[in-house]
């Protein structure tokens, strides 16, 4: 069975006041789950990144955002879309991914990646390493983490991070660990450590784009002796179900002009047309080798909206309630 997930990339709700922000995204999360989302995702960025808004758009910290949303759901698995390693110690990410796993009764993923958004990092005064550093930073932290989530003491020295008899009590809910997610589509690296150490890969682009992903990913896997199925892989893109043709012509024209995209990119970024039109788009995806999709929606999308696309989705597909 196809999974669906919702990734919650903006804050911005213009006739939503601060003091009812939080009620708003657990609107919206609550929508996703009863409709047949099986996974709710956020960024896990300090202020909004340049693709979405401005910086000044209102931005939430993750971790803290999650733990909320745990106690107002109670299905959908819950992770970042995705940590990148620069902004936590491992061994601390560790702590509060397993803090998750038990606020949420076992439903918490580690989302993670080497990072990529240097000006935020410099503004938060995070350490900007090179690419390379970054992803040795990326495979201490998997390892660590990995250590962590299955054993109450861990020592591990890695190539820049270490811990020491770091205890992990309590351990999570999940037995070995929630599920550790590497986000990327680098050849040489991102998707050798997927290889290595991730239960699930989510990467970009178009189904073409996807296949081509898929099978460095499983050239990878021969080269450690690991088989590719073990490996839950999805893509994230925007999405919106229309109840019109009109109205689906309208959302892809804004989405252009909001992302300075033309006709030939808007398919490897945006799925956007009438019920039929979004299934068979999505069926592509799937024909493509992926296990799930993870979606996220135009700014300011409504729960009513939300649940319009999950309804979609899991009438085809499946439903996941």
């Amino acid at each position: 069975m196809t999974t669906f997930g919702l990734q919650l990339p903006s804050f911005t709700f213009p006739d939503v006041p601060d003091d009812r922000l939080f009620d708003r995204i657990t609107e919206i999360a609550q929508a996703a789950e009863s409709s047949g989302f099986d996974s709710f995702w956020v960024m896990d960025h300090y202020h909004q990144i340049r693709n979405i808004g401005p910086a000044s758009d209102p931005m939430l910290e993750a971790y803290t955002l999650l733990g909320a949303v745990a106690a107002r759901t109670s299905r959908v698995m819950l992770g970042t879309m995705v940590t990148g390693v620069t902004y936590r110690n491992p061994a601390f990410l560790a702590k509060a991914v397993t803090t998750l796993d038990v606020v949420s009764s076992g439903r918490a993923i580690l989302g993670i990646g080497a990072a990529w958004n240097e000006e935020e990092s410099l503004a938060y005064g995070y350490d900007w390493p090179s690419t390379s550093e970054r992803f040795e930073r990326l495979e201490d932290a998997l390892r660590i983490c990995r250590m962590m989530f299955s054993q109450q003491r861990s020592t591990l020295r890695g190539e820049k991070h270490h811990i020491d008899d770091a205890f992990n009590i309590p351990q999570p809910v999940q037995a070995g660990g929630p599920k550790i997610l590497i986000g990327g589509g680098g050849e040489k690296k991102t998707l050798r450590l997927v290889a290595q150490y991730a239960d699930m890969w989510n990467g970009f682009g178009d189904p073409d784009t996807v296949r081509h992903k898929i099978q460095v990913l499983s050239d990878h896997c021969a080269d450690v002796g690991r088989d590719p199925s073990e490996i839950v892989k999805t893509r994230l893109g925007t999405l919106f179900v229309a109840t019109t043709e009109e109205e689906a012509k309208a959302r892809r024209e804004a989405f252009k002009a909001r992302r300075r995209v033309d006709d030939a990119e808007l398919p490897s970024m945006f799925t956007c047309g009438v019920p039929e039109e979004v299934g068979d788009a999505v069926q592509a995806f799937i024909d493509a080798g992926l296990d799930g999709l993870i979606f996220n929606m135009p700014p300011g999308s409504s729960p009513e909206e939300v649940e319009r696309a999950g309804r979609t989705l899991t009438e085809r597909f499946g439903a996941q309630a």
